[in-house]
Formats: structure tokens, C-alpha cells, sequence
């Protein structure tokens, strides 16, 4: 059994630009631990033999760096197979899912991590950004792109003493019924604008009929993140978000107003951003990526 079926039984430009922070007008009290979340997209740059300093330097730095932010999920670019065995590793509190580009162990990886004591996966999946979607290695041969995704449920743990509406499930974890997706994602880069907005495109698509599926159950809020490869204002952004006149359901919203750069968090549902931070992290002046991660710190209300 492969490492990665093991795993499966998890807007700022990232080039050394300032370090920024945003904090939404928000009442800090309004906060509750259990649906309060932390997210990080972070583009690890993949372990190139030739990029300097090599993943031997970085792979320490980017565990330190996940360590302090202690996000609750990251999706993570770029990382190949022995990138993301290494985070496993040595970030024992987080789950991690995904799989190759082309399917299997090979490639890179578009791989979430969440952590285990947080979240129960309910469901996972990947999808190819190609015509066949469900083919995965479909599209450029060289360079094909795909989406893993997520559904995760909150585990809620009350304070001791205190009784929980929730039954108790049969892994002894007190769970509420509070589910929401994560989409995590790499685009094609250069110019290759066509194919990154039929990407978008399709992505919405997908986000949207998933939202659609059992109509019984609550809404569940969804989160879409990765490196773009795109500004901010420009026809794949748009695509997402619209303009601000825009006040069509199915379009998602930017973490900060206007965007930044081109990794970027998105989301829709029933979610309040507390917090955006680009992070400037850094040792000695090397930094463990040619991207910086972004984090927000959101709420998912209660209707």
C-alpha cells in the first residue's frame, strides 16, 4: 500500500514582497472556538534540483513556519511526494489527502492538510482542470492541473461540565453537524489565459453543483484557495467573484476587498474573515518558498 492511499484511509504574490496584515472590523468576542477556523495556502515550490536554497534547506524553515501559525488547513502547491511525506512527518497533528497530478504517488500534489483532531473527512476527491475532468493526467501532457478537494465536518468538544445537543459518535468525539468544503488548486501558468478561465469556469461549476447536493441538509460554506497564477481584476478573478455590483449566489467572495497578488482565499456560504495575514516569514533572510503564504482567520455563523 502506497504512502498516499495511507493518506486517504487532507490574494498575495509570494515573491518577497513586504509582509501584510488586514484585520476585518470585527468584535473579537463574536468569536467562538468551534467554528472560528485558521487557513493557509502556502505554494511549497516544488524540490527543483536546480532552485536554491534546495527543499533540504527549506523543509525545516516551512515546518517552523506552519508550527507558529498552527493553521487548522493548508492547502499546500507544488509539493511532490516526498515534500509532503516530510510535512507528515514531522507535523504529526495534521491529516494530509491528494494524490499526483496524473493520479497515484507521481507528480505534484495539490495536497490538504487538516488537522486530525479538528475535523472528521467525510469525503474527498480530484478533478482535472481539462475538458475530461474526471480523467486525471488529461490536458497538457507535460503540465496538467487538477483540484483536490474536501468535504470536512467540525469535531466540537463542550467545555467540561457542560452538556452537548450533539449525540456522541462512535469514535468517543462530540461532532456537530457543521460541514463545509475546501477546494485547493494550481493554475497553468504564462499565458495560457484561455485554459485558466475555462478553470475557473469549471471550478465554479463544480463548487455550486456541489453546494446543490441534498438541499435537506444545511448550507454548507465552501473555501477556495491556491496560486492563481492570475491578478486580481482580471477575467479568471472576475469569474470567481464578479464586480462589486455583482450579487449573483453562485459567485464566491475575496478574504480581502480587492485582492492582492495571485495566491489567493476565496470563499461563499454563511462566513465572516476576522483576519488576513500575507506572511512574511523568513531566516536570515532565506525564505523556505518563492511564494508567501496567506492566512485569514474566518468564522462560519450560525444562520
Amino acid at each position: 500500500m502506497t504512502r498516499t492511499t495511507r493518506m486517504i484511509c487532507l490574494l498575495v504574490l509570494g515573491l518577497f514582497a513586504h509582509g501584510t496584515r488586514a484585520n476585518a472590523e470585527v468584535d473579537r468576542n463574536q468569536k467562538t472556538d468551534g467554528k472560528t477556523l485558521k487557513l493557509m495556502t502556502y505554494n511549497l515550490k516544488f524540490a527543483s534540483p536546480t532552485f536554491k536554497p534546495s527543499w533540504e534547506v527549506r523543509r525545516e524553515m516551512q515546518v517552523d513556519l506552519i508550527q507558529k501559525y498552527s493553521p487548522d488547513i493548508i492547502g499546500t502547491q507544488e509539493g511532490l511526494k516526498a515534500q509532503v511525506d516530510y510535512l507528515m512527518d514531522h507535523l504529526p497533528e495534521y491529516v494530509a489527502i491528494g494524490e499526483g497530478r496524473k493520479g497515484g504517488d507521481d507528480d505534484e500534489h495539490m495536497a490538504i492538510f487538516f488537522k486530525r483532531d479538528r475535523f472528521r473527512l467525510r469525503e474527498m476527491g480530484t478533478f482535472q482542470l481539462s475538458e475530461t475532468p474526471e480523467v486525471l493526467g488529461s490536458g497538457p501532457s507535460n503540465n496538467p492541473r487538477i483540484v483536490t478537494w474536501a468535504r470536512l465536518a467540525i469535531i466540537y468538544r463542550p467545555a467540561e461540565g457542560k452538556p452537548s445537543p450533539y449525540p456522541m459518535d462512535y469514535r468517543d468525539h462530540w461532532e456537530n453537524t457543521q460541514e463545509f468544503y475546501i477546494f485547493n488548486t494550481h493554475f497553468f501558468t504564462r499565458n495560457r489565459d484561455l485554459a485558466k478561465l475555462n478553470s475557473a469556469k469549471l471550478i465554479l461549476q463544480r463548487i455550486n453543483a456541489f453546494n446543490r447536493f441534498g438541499e435537506w441538509t444545511k448550507d454548507r460554506p465552501v473555501f477556495l484557495m491556491g496560486d492563481f497564477n492570475a491578478r486580481p481584476g482580471g477575467q479568471v478573478y472576475k469569474t470567481f467573484v464578479g464586480d462589486k455590483e455583482s450579487k449573483d449566489p453562485l459567485l464566491l467572495k475575496d478574504s480581502i476587498e480587492g485582492g492582492r497578488g495571485i495566491d489567493w482565499i476565496l470563499y461563499k456560504g454563511n462566513v465572516k474573515v476576522l483576519d488576513y495575514e500575507n506572511v512574511d516569514y523568513n531566516v536570515n533572510g532565506v525564505y523556505p518558498s518563492d511564494h508567501k503564504p496567506i492566512v485569514i482567520e474566518c468564522q462560519i455563523l450560525d444562520k
